[in-house]
């Protein structure tokens, strides 16, 4: 099976500072997203305002399963408290070829 990988942009809340943020991204990603099952990477870009987020699973059913791994934790309700929800937009794609 391909690599899958998450991307999701987004913008923050306006009381936000992108090190709480941040702070808040990795606990996310050290009691949660890193320990579930296929997990690759996870990296942040930000343009102006706008994040965008490319985290890589060795499988889509693993990115599929992960969907719902964070579900109820401290970790990913302090992460999704930071992002203003209405702006965010998220795909899951299957790898197809690196040039």
């Amino acid at each position: 099976m391909a690599k899958t990988a998450w991307i999701f942009s987004y913008k923050l809340k306006k009381n936000v500072t992108p090190e709480e943020f941040m702070e808040r991204t990795q606990r996310l990603h050290d009691d949660v997203i890193s320990k579930a099952k296929g997990f690759l990477s996870w990296e942040h870009y930000v343009q102006d305002e706008t994040w965008t987020d490319f985290v890589l699973w060795e499988t889509e059913e693993d990115a599929q399963n992960a969907t719902t791994v964070g579900q109820g934790t401290e970790a990913a309700e302090a992460f999704y408290a930071c992002i203003r929800m209405v702006t965010c937009r998220a795909l899951i794609s299957r790898f197809v070829k690196k040039y």
